[in-house]
């Protein structure tokens, strides 16, 4: 069940591949997820090291639930990964100039994880070619449902 899409990433991105991904969150994040307070339109994955990090991804906090903790809604958080599919992103990225983007937030056997995709950067005539291709689609479903 998807919590968030980012809608965005399919607009700028060719998106080759998905991994889903675990988050080291603390209570109120999890609980501000839970209320629909999280926002990743403008978020990006990271690497440092041979870890994973997502940036920018923000998070408003709830009243009620962080009373008694100092809440940065905008912390870098970790993502979790195994090893394999680390070395792996980490050799794509760096060699062959992809770049890692968060795709969704989605509950998985009770646990918030993130979906990253392995993406290549559109040119402005690309995402023009993708505008015009979805109007035709919709134009053509349009003029279907009038005939019939």
């Amino acid at each position: 069940m998807s919590i968030i899409d980012n809608r965005k990433a399919f607009h700028d991105f060719f998106i080759e591949e998905k991994y889903e991904a675990g988050l080291v969150l603390e209570g109120w994040e999890v609980k501000a997820i839970r209320a629909g307070r999280a926002n990743i339109k403008e978020a990006y994955v990271i690497i440092r090291g041979a870890e994973l990090f997502i940036l920018g991804m923000h998070i408003t906090p709830l009243t009620s639930a962080s009373t008694h903790v100092r809440a940065d809604p905008v912390r870098t958080r970790k993502l979790l990964l195994h090893g394999r599919e680390i070395d792996k992103l980490i050799g794509k990225v760096e060699r062959a100039g992809f770049t890692l983007v968060p795709l969704d937030l989605h509950y998985s056997k009770g646990r918030i994880k993130a979906t990253v995709g392995l993406a290549k950067g559109k040119k402005q005539f690309d995402k023009r070619e993708d505008d015009k291709k979805r109007d035709w689609e919709r134009e053509k479903a349009r003029m279907m449902r009038v005939k019939v």
